[in-house]
């Protein structure tokens, strides 16, 4: 069982985080202190400064000359779980359509473990769970952004290619009978180039991604941030001083920006559920009890203590915001993924502590 001064460590950790999103809620849903324009610079500021900074001290403080390669391939396992599993009911639900499997997999194994995970963790387990999850945010920023940035600009391709290709076949059958022998001829013709043609798309596509990725900071910040934990480890030697504290002043404040930032955005929206009860349901099943099929790879890799149980748990977290940015951006799902956050958010602690107790019986 949890004793007091367990749960005394834990709300002591994550009220205030909390405090920050209510006040952020307030500050524009009743109080009118923010408008429209100034929300957005806020959340620019977080997205481009706050968070990626957050993640370069994180993750410039792991040492990554002691990962713990259990916990990485039964995240890597996980992640493999359940897209495979979105892909099979989605084409048996949705005629196979990339955008809900886009939608699951965010939702299933994207969790918010940099912003939430680390307060509310290390209160339960102590410095051990930092160590941990800055593996983790790594291989979030490092792989799993970065391929879910892939599969929205998949997705963005296919859906323009749908419209191209139907309004061509919409201009086909107006055609008369030579016309269209005509174009059958054409169709012979393109066809021999056709090969060259899906290289130059696929070529095309991973050009925009990387575009995309290189105007990311958190991929730099990440980046940057393996490299410093590399050299400092292997060399035992520090950033200096007023570097350190440079980075410290806008990135200890990180976390408090990133829930001010949240509840802006709760606030903005007509509704708190901003898909629907049904959706919204969908979207919790998804967060809160598909996410923690984390328990199964981590089995399979005989990942056992302590080191199990911040893995499940932070599977179980409420959905990462980084997927809505994207999902905003892309137009896919974005009141789904943004129930996830906002619904998640609220009933994150009690389902946090279900597990905790669960998993310490």
């Amino acid at each position: 069982m949890i004793s007091l001064n367990d749960a005394y460590h834990i709300l002591a950790a994550t009220i205030p985080l909390y405090v920050a999103m209510i006040l952020a809620y307030i500050s524009v849903k009743w109080l009118k202190l923010f408008n429209p324009d100034q929300c957005s610079g806020i959340n620019k500021f977080v997205a481009k400064f706050s968070i990626p900074l957050l993640s370069f001290q994180v993750i410039s403080k792991s040492n990554p000359y002691k990962m713990n390669l259990k916990l990485i391939y039964a995240d890597v396992l996980q992640k493999v779980i359940v897209l495979v599993g979105a892909a099979i009911i989605t084409k048996v639900r949705s005629n196979g359509h990339l955008n809900w499997i886009i939608t699951g997999f965010s939702l299933s194994t994207l969790p918010n473990t940099l912003i939430l995970g680390i307060p509310l963790l290390k209160s339960m387990y102590g410095d051990e769970a930092d160590v941990l999850l800055a593996q983790i945010i790594a291989l979030q920023s490092l792989i799993w952004y970065n391929l879910l940035l892939f599969l929205f600009e998949l997705s963005n391709a296919r859906d323009a290619h749908m419209i191209q290709l139907s309004a061509a076949t919409g201009m086909y059958f107006k055609w008369d009978s030579e016309a269209r022998q005509e174009a059958q001829g054409i169709d012979k013709r393109e066809e021999t180039n056709s090969r060259t043609l899906r290289r130059t798309k696929i070529m095309l596509l991973l050009l925009t991604v990387g575009k995309k990725l290189l105007m990311n900071p958190n991929s730099y910040a990440t980046i940057a941030g393996l490299a410093w934990a590399s050299i400092s480890f292997r060399c035992n030697i520090k950033l200096p001083k007023v570097v350190e504290n440079s980075i410290s002043i806008l990135s200890d404040g990180g976390l408090g920006m990133a829930m001010f930032s949240l509840g802006l955005f709760m606030a903005s929206q007509a509704n708190i559920v901003a898909c629907g009860k049904r959706l919204a349901l969908l979207a919790m099943v998804l967060k809160f009890i598909v996410g923690p099929v984390m328990v199964v790879p981590s089995i399979v890799f005989g990942l056992k203590g302590v080191p199990f149980k911040i893995a499940v748990i932070q599977a179980a977290l409420p959905q990462g915001i980084v997927p809505f940015v994207f999902a905003n951006e892309y137009n896919v799902h974005p009141d789904i993924l943004s129930t996830g956050i906002t619904v998640g958010l609220l009933v994150a602690l009690p389902i946090a502590l279900v597990y905790y107790l669960l998993l310490g019986l």
